[in-house]
């Protein structure tokens, strides 16, 4: 009994030791420290009441694959790549959470791909989202973490059919939990619209003798309008090729216009805004509300709009004039036509100049295209374009081609555009080449204005205008407070830092054993002297057996 007691104690003594390896195996098993990636959250704004991206920001949640979420309680890691309209149709209102990766280089997938790509830009600018969504530059680190969460998925489906099988896999798979900090989104109550414009009005030397500067000023207007792309699925900046080519034609025609020999017969007028389509070109509407009679003399209004496409998937070589009901033979639109076809047919390189007319919708609040915002004013107005239709996810994209091939298409289609205006406004041949030599259009004048970023960026814009134009003017369109036609939101800085851990069932399976092991040792202890004194006396039964068994046979010797 001393011996079982003595035994026993070996246990009790030995129980803390047990406990230190639970607790090492639940510190093995707690979650690791974290890996912190660059996130930028989704664009947050608001147009005529619509609102666009998601209002809320903080992320605390299980990542789960695009193939193995099912519940708010889940956060979707995956690829843009991955993503299709349909599955961010149901994660926009039901999913807790998106993250995705954006490719490394755009230009490594193929054609199909970059189209998908698009048109998701495009569709997730077009919707309420619910959750939060979070975009982070390619990263091999969490790339492992999507393949991670992706093989988990497909490998317990596809390899594991049967139930033990399957309840292996979840046991012992990795689990990854997201975390992204990030404050309440609020309105931004200092949100505004610049607006820059400014003119060309020809000096004294460029009119007649009986003409004076006043006369000038009478004369007939053509505006040229552009918006620079502020803005993506997240606060970005594109390439602005329409900035660069109002630019490059402020530049030309300011060397052009003052010239004693090439008298102008109407006045230039350039307009520039920031934002554009997104926004339902809320610049151009500002601007008519506050300056209604600055066009009472104008002759047309050329809208610059996608000039160049800088994701081109399959371009149609194409420059498109867009224009809400067919100009009438002989009108300024249809000779300015006329003019452009003929520019395009003798200094392009086999680009078309094709007309396209859609009527103005005013059942639908957005409009499809800058020049309805005049044409509804009942002014002549049209856009030039590289797409033909409005619905082109191209004019949204936030992607890019190489920039070479970009501005050789733009060098292209500002040298067309260029000659037909100046074939316009100083009644000379299309053919005439009056951008040849000293005044070709070079990269020299497009370049530094492709990275154009805002209007209030530096006053790179304003220093421009200044240079080349008079009566140079910023105005800025600001939300009204009461029904506000536009909102921007704050946006934080945020980091996201994804957790490894073990899931939930894991946690349960760990109690269990460990439950388990701590019962039999404590069955052990409790039961150990009365095994014992069981094991003794069949311990000690034996012998007498067998000396019982040995005096039996020395019995039957001694009879015989």
């Amino acid at each position: 009994m001393n011996e079982a007691d003595s035994f026993a104690e070996i246990f009790r003594g030995g129980l803390p030791h047990c406990l230190l390896i639970v607790f090492s195996m639940l510190l093995i098993c707690s979650p690791v420290m974290p890996s912190e990636f660059e996130v930028i959250s989704m664009t947050k704004f608001d147009v005529n009441g619509q609102h666009f991206g998601s209002r809320v920001s903080a992320i605390s949640l299980e990542a789960r694959s695009l193939y193995s979420w099912n519940t708010s309680r889940h956060c979707v890691l995956t690829r843009l790549t991955d993503l299709s309209i349909h599955d961010f149709d149901k994660l926009r209102q039901n999913a807790g959470g998106l993250i995705l990766m954006l490719p490394a280089n755009i230009l490594d997938l193929d054609v199909e791909t970059r189209e998908l790509v698009t048109i998701l830009e495009q569709s997730m600018l077009s919707h309420a989202v619910a959750v939060p969504i979070y975009f982070a530059p390619y990263n091999k680190d969490l790339e492992k973490i999507i393949d991670d969460i992706t093989y988990t998925t497909t490998d317990s489906v596809a390899t594991n059919q049967t139930a033990l099988g399957q309840l292996i896999v979840t046991v012992s798979a990795n689990r990854y939990h997201i975390n992204v900090g990030g404050g309440s989104i609020v309105a931004n109550k200092n949100s505004k619209v610049p607006i820059i414009q400014g003119e060309l009005i020809p000096n004294q030397l460029a009119l007649k003798p009986s003409e004076s500067v006043t006369d000038g000023q009478k004369l007939p207007v053509i505006l040229i309008t552009a918006n620079l792309k502020t803005f993506g699925i997240y606060n970005d900046y594109p390439l602005n090729a329409d900035a660069a080519v109002l630019f490059a034609l402020v530049e030309l025609f300011s060397k052009v216009h003052y010239t004693s020999s090439m008298a102008p017969k109407y006045r230039l007028k350039f307009l520039l805004s920031d934002a554009g389509l997104l926004l339902n070109f809320q610049g151009s509407k500002k601007w008519l509300e506050v300056d209604d009679n600055a066009l009472q003399n104008v002759e047309f209004v050329l809208c610059l709009d996608t000039i160049t496409e800088s994701l081109s998937n399959n371009p149609d070589n194409a420059l498109y004039m867009h224009v809400s009901k067919p100009p009438k033979e002989k009108s300024s639109i249809s000779n300015f036509f006329k003019l452009l076809k003929s520019a395009a047919e003798k200094y392009s390189n086999g680009l078309a100049v094709e007309g396209v007319h859609k009527k103005i919708n005013l059942a639908d609040s957005k409009l499809a295209w800058e020049h309805e915002r005049f044409s509804i004013k009942r002014y002549p107005s049209f856009t030039l374009s590289s797409v033909k239709s409005p619905r082109s996810p191209i004019r949204t994209t936030i992607f890019k081609n190489d920039e070479s091939q970009i501005v050789e298409h733009t060098l292209n289609a500002s040298r067309i555009i260029a000659e037909a205006l100046a074939s316009f406004m100083y009644k000379v041949d299309s053919a005439s080449g009056i951008f040849d030599g000293e005044l070709a259009i070079k990269e020299e004048n497009l370049l530094p204005y492709f990275g154009v970023k805002s209007i209030l960026h530096n006053n790179d814009v304003k220093d421009a205008f200044e240079k080349y134009l008079s009566n140079v003017k910023i105005i800025y369109d600001k939300p009204d407070s009461r029904d506000p036609d536009f909102m921007f939101y704050n946006d934080h800085d945020v980091k996201l830092n994804v957790y490894r851990v073990k899931p939930a069932i894991f946690d349960l399976f760990l109690t269990i054993v460990i439950g388990i092991y701590l019962l039999t040792v404590f069955l052990a202890i409790q039961y150990f002297p009365r095994l014992y004194e069981e094991v003794s006396k069949l311990s000690k039964e034996e012998p007498v057996g067998q000396l019982n068994g040995h005096s039996s046979e020395r019995l039957k010797m001694k009879s015989h």
